[in-house]
């Protein structure tokens, strides 16, 4: 799946899926993971079916899985060439994002 192409519930339910196949890879029962990951079996059957949970359920359901390696690049910022490392270095030091300019009206 193409997650830049989907919508947000599509790519829930994809997620969803994978951890599930992942479980299955490791020939865990949804409730033995549960019980691992310190979740009701409802929440597990949830996040399974449609992706829907709490980030604290998909951070502990990776932790169980021995996925957490998987997150490491999640959400890292992407340098392509010298001006964005210049850009990214000047935003890693600012403490807020920049105001929003707003039209001056007459």
């Amino acid at each position: 799946m193409v997650f830049k192409l989907s919508v947000s519930s599509e790519i829930l339910r994809t997620l969803g899926q994978r951890l599930r196949a992942q479980r299955l890879a490791q020939a865990l029962a949804q409730r033995d993971l549960a019980q691992m990951a310190g979740l009701s079996l409802g929440a597990l059957r949830k996040l399974e079916h449609d992706g829907q949970c709490s980030l604290e359920t998909l951070v502990r359901v990776v932790q169980a899985l021995g996925l957490v390696e998987e997150l490491e690049d999640l959400f890292v910022l992407k340098r392509h060439s010298i001006a964005q490392m210049e850009q990214m270095e000047a935003v890693s030091q600012r403490q807020r994002a920049p105001r929003r300019k707003t039209p001056c009206s007459s």
